[in-house]
């Protein structure tokens, strides 16, 4: 029999405006790559917490999860510490995830200018993904 734990997937964005529809359009982006990735059964997922950095305010990354039909998931946003020369217009996202899988299993997303934060892990490349660029 399978034991399953909860697991964290991280994975980051950025986008060029503070717009909501960037905001939207980033968010989902990304949380398609990580679901995508990893196979992830939305039901499995306990919870998410996104961040954007202080310069982004224009929409609550959280509603982009609402539109892929997360209804049921809960979900809260904040902001990161705006740390000096940190990256800016980004989004940031810890999705907290019941799965058999082990940690070394667990594939994390950072795309765009959010590769940067963790470039050993760098864009996910997946057939959906690479076709759309």
């Amino acid at each position: 029999m399978q034991q399953w734990r909860c697991r964290g997937v991280r994975g980051a964005t950025t986008v060029e405006t503070n717009e909501r529809e960037s905001i939207l359009a980033a968010t989902q982006e990304l949380l398609l790559l990580i679901v995508e990735a990893n196979e992830i059964e939305v039901e499995e997922i306990a919870s998410a917490i996104f961040s954007t950095t202080p310069d982004l305010d224009a929409e609550f990354p959280a509603l982009a999860a609402r539109q892929l039909g997360w209804h049921d998931t809960a979900l809260l946003c904040n902001h990161e510490i705006a740390v000096p020369g940190a990256l800016q217009r980004c989004i940031r996202v810890l999705i907290h995830w019941n799965t058999p899988l082990p940690l070394a299993a667990i594939r994390h997303v950072y795309i765009r200018g959010a590769v940067h934060l963790r470039p050993e892990r760098g864009v996910v490349e997946l057939a959906s993904h690479s076709q759309a660029r």
